[in-house]
C-alpha cells in the first residue's frame, strides 16, 4: 500500500459512519485507510471526541487525514479532537466542508491517485461551491 492520505467519517449514527466507510472501501479499493466513528459510546446517537480520535489514529497517514463528518455536533467535536493531537499531527489533520458520502468518496478517489491533504480536501469541498 503506497501512503495516501486516510479519510475518516464522523456520523451521529454509528450505522451511517459505518456504512459511508464501507461504500469507499467498495469502491475505491483497499490502498486508502479509511477508519469511521458514529454513535455515543452507549449506542445512541452522537459522537464522542475520544472515538473520533481512535478514527483519526486508525487512518493516521504520513500525508495526513480528511475528516467527513455529517452535522455540527461532528464537526465541533471532530475540531476538538484535532486540538488535541500533538502538534506535529494536528497540522496534518483536516475536517472537511463537503457531503458526508459523496465527499468521502471523493476524498478516497483523489487520496488513492497520491495527492496531497490539500488536494484532498479542495476536491471533497468542490462539492459544496456548486
Amino acid at each position: 500500500m503506497s501512503d495516501t492520505v486516510g479519510i475518516v467519517i464522523v456520523s451521529h449514527s454509528r450505522d451511517i459512519a459505518k456504512g459511508t466507510a464501507d461504500m469507499v472501501r467498495q469502491m475505491v479499493g483497499s490502498e486508502v485507510k479509511v477508519a469511521f466513528c458514529g454513535g455515543d459510546p452507549d449506542g445512541g446517537l452522537g459522537t464522542n471526541v475520544p472515538g473520533i480520535i481512535d478514527a483519526i489514529n486508525d487512518a493516521w497517514s504520513t500525508k495526513g487525514v480528511a475528516i467527513l463528518v455529517d452535522l455540527g455536533g461532528a464537526e465541533t467535536n471532530s475540531e476538538m479532537a484535532v486540538e488535541m493531537l500533538e502538534p506535529e499531527r494536528r497540522k496534518m489533520v483536516v475536517v472537511c466542508n463537503a457531503p458526508i458520502v459523496e465527499g468521502a468518496v471523493m476524498a478516497a478517489t483523489e487520496a488513492a491517485g497520491g495527492s496531497s491533504l490539500e488536494q484532498v480536501r479542495a476536491v471533497a469541498e468542490e462539492l459544496t461551491a456548486g
